[in-house]
């Protein structure tokens, strides 16, 4: 009995590290897809997209409820790894880039990533503290946490190298460059439209 009784505890253990396993992994490959949906609304909303059916107000209210999600997945993440145990990953090591014992860099990365990312929300939240520039230079984080958090989830985890993971990656990279080319082609095309106004007014002002 007893020995049966130490079995049934270890199965219960077992299947909760199992548990734990899965979390981790499940909570990081959807943090990936919805922090790259972070990034193509905000890519949305800095083009001014709307249309009569999706006006902007939506496009800018999804942005921040995926972000804040992203962080309740993030924060899943983040936990279960540190409660399994399977890996010298401690509770400062999630706040604090690259001083974790296991994959010190690629780890840290995921650190860091979350930090830019907590530095963009806390400034979205205290926005009217701020001056519009402060707030969109710090904004511009963002785009420096989605790469950094990419190529954390390139090197670290278990399903790294599966094919449905690697699939997961690549259409996130897909749509999220697919995103910044059409917002850099706006760019583009609003500079050449105000580009002969410039010019006509430099001539007027030489004749004179």
């Amino acid at each position: 009995m007893a020995a049966r009784g130490r079995n049934v505890i270890a199965l219960i253990a077992a299947q909760d590290t199992k548990a734990y396993w899965y979390l981790t992994r499940g909570s990081g490959a959807v943090s990936t897809i919805l922090l790259s949906a972070s990034m193509v609304l905000g890519v949305l909303t800095s083009t001014g997209f709307t249309t009569l059916r999706v006006p902007r107000f939506l496009v800018q209210g999804l942005h921040r409820n995926v972000s804040l999600v992203v962080l309740i997945f993030i924060a899943i993440h983040i936990a279960t790894t540190v409660v399994d145990g399977f890996v010298a990953i401690g509770w400062l090591d999630a706040v604090i880039p690259f001083r974790s014992g296991y994959h010190a860099f690629w780890t840290g990365l995921g650190t860091l990533s979350l930090d830019l990312m907590l530095a963009v929300i806390i400034s979205s939240v205290t926005r009217v503290h701020l001056t519009h520039t402060t707030w969109r230079w710090i904004h511009w984080l963002s785009y420096v946490s989605w790469p950094i958090a990419m190529l954390h989830g390139f090197e670290v985890g278990s399903d790294r190298h599966a094919a449905w993971m690697l699939w997961v990656n690549g259409t996130c990279l897909a749509v999220v460059a697919a995103a910044v080319l059409a917002r850099l082609g706006t760019l583009t095309r609003v500079r050449d439209a105000r580009l002969p106004a410039y010019r006509r007014a430099n001539e007027w002002t030489a004749r004179r």
